[in-house]
């Protein structure tokens, strides 16, 4: 089991890593949209979403592994009136690669984010 860490974000605030690699799987903690620099997150959805995705990728990259190795995403959202434009921006991002996915809308998310991801993706060996 080897711990993953990016050096391209911020180490995590609570006690859990960002991601863990085991058995040929990367395992990726939930990402929250908190910009790295500033420590807020954008105002809306759009760009909430294409924050985190961005550093879905990071993480998934400092992992080893790539988008089109990602074989499961959890998407939690804070209404599920969000849907839309989440799977909108997940399309665009993911292209012709689909994943297994979960959209779970919730209640408040932390630090006030609309969205939360997590994934699973193959590590090429």
């Amino acid at each position: 089991m080897k711990i993953i860490q990016s050096p391209d974000l911020p180490p995590a605030n609570g006690h859990y890593s960002q991601a863990i690699s085991h058995n040929g799987l990367l395992y990726i903690s939930g990402q929250l949209p908190i910009d790295p620099k500033t420590r807020q997150p954008p105002v809306g959805i759009s760009a909430q979403a294409e924050l985190v995705l961005v550093k879905l990728k990071t993480v998934i990259e400092s992992g080893g592994s790539r988008l089109d190795q990602v074989i499961q995403v959890r998407i939690y959202i804070s209404d599920i009136r969000l849907w839309d434009a989440v799977n909108d921006i997940y399309t665009e991002f993911f292209g012709d690669h689909k994943p297994v996915r979960a959209i779970v809308p919730t209640r408040e998310l932390h630090f006030g984010c609309l969205i939360e991801v997590e994934a699973t993706a193959a590590v090429s060996q």
